[in-house]
């Protein structure tokens, strides 16, 4: 299975790092742990070096992605597991994540529907999951969950898509399941974060996290996005013009409007579809070892 490296992104976490770092230098001292600072204002260094850690430092804070990226090109572990510094994650959980590794790619934590933070957060993932289920044609269960472990070289691949805000294990998990690496999931139980708020913000970070559904769909499955606007443009075509007749006797310009649109945007799709599969063909040809 190779070395586990351990990646922990801390933001002014000084309230809960102590006994995690403790818990994970003493239940598991062969991982290395990478600590990355993300500009933190607190004692979070200090607190870091009697054990011993890599400390890698941000000297401002540059969003939670950011901080799991420096820790991932510092990590020298074959395997790499991210998890949150503010308590919520169970270190005990890890050895239910890193036994699966044998078999898959990627092991991702899956929180239950009482184990999120709000009600109102836990319905918005509910709607994401099945939204990013259709667009990897695979059961997700927990898309936006930060406790989760990688293959060195998975992780590696898709570093470069990775944004430097929260919604980073939105972008890993879309990635790997559309570039045909294998996933599975595993129960956790999320605790309470220790001090402070969430920096997870349901408006602003729920229509990121839409966005790059989106992105990542157009990048690795285009007609997964373009079929169905295609198809409803069509069919505001078909209806337009059914009422218009049935009023009118006519067919009006919106009809065509409607029709010429999902004619293009389909014909937009197909082309976005080939080169899509150029792209998969020319990494396929270059990758070899690189990792």
């Amino acid at each position: 299975m190779g070395r586990v490296s351990v990646i922990l992104p801390v933001f002014n976490e000084e309230d809960s790092l102590p006994a995690l770092l403790s818990e994970l230098t003493s239940n598991y001292p062969d991982y290395e742990i990478v600590v990355v600072n993300d500009g933190s204002n607190d004692a979070t260094e200090d607190i870091c070096q009697p054990f011993g850690v890599t400390l890698v430092r941000h000297p401002y804070n540059m969003g939670n992605g950011a901080a799991v990226k420096s820790g991932m090109r510092r990590a020298s572990g074959d395997i790499f597991v991210t998890m949150d510094a503010d308590g919520q994650h169970d270190p005990g959980d890890l050895r239910s994540l890193v036994a699966l590794m044998d078999h898959y790619d990627m092991a991702v934590g899956s929180r239950s529907f009482l184990g999120q933070a709000t009600p109102q957060r836990a319905v918005g993932n509910m709607i994401y999951n099945a939204l990013a289920s259709y667009v990897a044609k695979f059961k997700v269960q927990d898309l936006t969950s930060g406790f989760r472990a990688v293959r060195r070289g998975v992780a590696l691949e898709h570093l470069p898509l990775f944004p430097n805000t929260y919604s980073y294990p939105t972008t890993l998990t879309l990635a790997v399941l559309r570039s045909g690496y294998s996933v599975t999931y595993v129960p956790i139980k999320a605790k309470a974060r220790v001090g402070g708020k969430s920096g997870i913000h349901l408006v602003k970070d729920g229509t990121r996290f839409l966005m790059i559904i989106i992105k990542v769909c157009t990048l690795y499955s285009p007609l997964r996005v373009f079929l169905p606007v295609s198809a409803v443009m069509f069919l505001l075509g078909c209806f337009n013009y059914a009422y218009t007749y049935l009023t009118d006797g006519r067919f009006t310009n919106m009809s065509a409007v409607f029709f010429m649109s999902g004619v293009i945007i389909f014909m937009m799709g197909i082309i976005s579809e080939q080169i899509c599969q150029l792209r998969y063909d020319r990494h396929d040809t270059t990758s070899g070892d690189k990792f």
